[in-house]
């Protein structure tokens, strides 16, 4: 399973993670220097959810925002069984 979203395609951005040292200039030092960049990855946050689609039950990956913005189906839970007291 590839690291995306499967409603919106959200996936892993590139970026640099970047290594400084040194103190600031307004906290009495001469300034940060930049030491090292390298490279990193920025991946969304995907949660795992079950869906209903075509008569089945089916588990997709979905970020988050498309679950907070109610773009993913609620599958419908099976009705509990009816309870033994009656």
């Amino acid at each position: 399973m590839s690291r995306r979203c499967e409603i919106c395609g959200k996936r892993a951005l590139t970026g640099n993670s970047i290594s400084r040292r040194g103190l600031a200039k307004k906290k009495g030092g001469v300034g940060k220097k930049t030491t090292g960049i390298t490279k990193r990855k920025f991946y969304p946050n995907l949660q795992p959810k079950k869906i209903f689609s075509q008569g089945k039950v089916k588990k997709i990956l979905v970020c988050t925002k498309c679950i907070k913005s109610g773009k993913v189906p609620i599958t419908p839970r099976k009705k509990a069984a009816v309870s033994q007291a009656e």
